[in-house]
């Protein structure tokens, strides 16, 4: 038992000593609903995703999506089956479908955000997250309650491109304008045959 807690104790620490994801970057367009995922400077594919109903914004209790400069505070969720529901970022047990009636739960994985500027210093404090949706018919039009929500086997994809600390940028603007190198439509559509690295 003592030898288990130790060599736990031990992977935490390490966790917590890994550089800092410098290498990638992801750019949110709440204008067009799509995520772009930089490899140093070059894309590597999108994604559509679902940002607030409510609008744009860092206020408490607002449910609103903050702008601005983020970065990847926690990943959670390694190794989830697709469609496992989280509930206070613990894994409960459930496995939810792709577009189960009546059910609009947190699934498959988590990156948890943290605010770098003064307009979304909250987005911590608030559980902005990127995260799996089973209302997957809404991806694509804003939906949720201020977190980036994404199908769950692109959230799969992305947790394992990106790591803690990659910069997140969320932007009012159109995803071409905000992103080098994204140059036609067909850039954006929904399949992703991009190659992505694990991390």
């Amino acid at each position: 038992m003592r030898l288990r807690n130790y060599l736990l104790l031990a992977a935490l620490f390490l966790a917590s000593c890994a550089a800092p994801d410098t290498q990638h970057h992801i750019v949110i367009s709440t204008r067009d609903q799509k995520l772009a995922v930089l490899d140093r400077g070059t894309l590597l594919t999108t994604y559509p995703v679902s940002t607030s109903k409510f609008g744009l914004g860092d206020y408490l209790r607002s449910s609103r999506t903050p702008l601005g400069q983020l970065e990847i505070a926690k990943k959670i969720g390694d190794n989830a089956l697709l469609g496992a529901v989280f509930k206070d970022r613990i894994r409960t047990g459930e496995i939810v479908a792709p577009n189960s009636p009546g059910r609009d739960p947190i699934v498959t994985r988590i990156l948890w955000l943290r605010g770098r500027e003064a307009q979304n210093a909250n987005a911590f404090g608030r559980y902005i997250y990127i995260h799996g949706t089973p209302e997957e018919r809404l991806i694509g039009m804003p939906a949720s309650y201020g977190c980036i929500r994404m199908r769950s086997s692109d959230i799969i994809q992305l947790y394992n491109i990106v790591g803690v600390g990659a910069a997140v940028t969320i932007v009012d603007t159109p995803l071409i304008s905000a992103v080098p190198g994204l140059v036609s439509g067909h850039s954006m559509g929904p399949e992703n045959t991009a190659p992505f690295v694990m991390r």
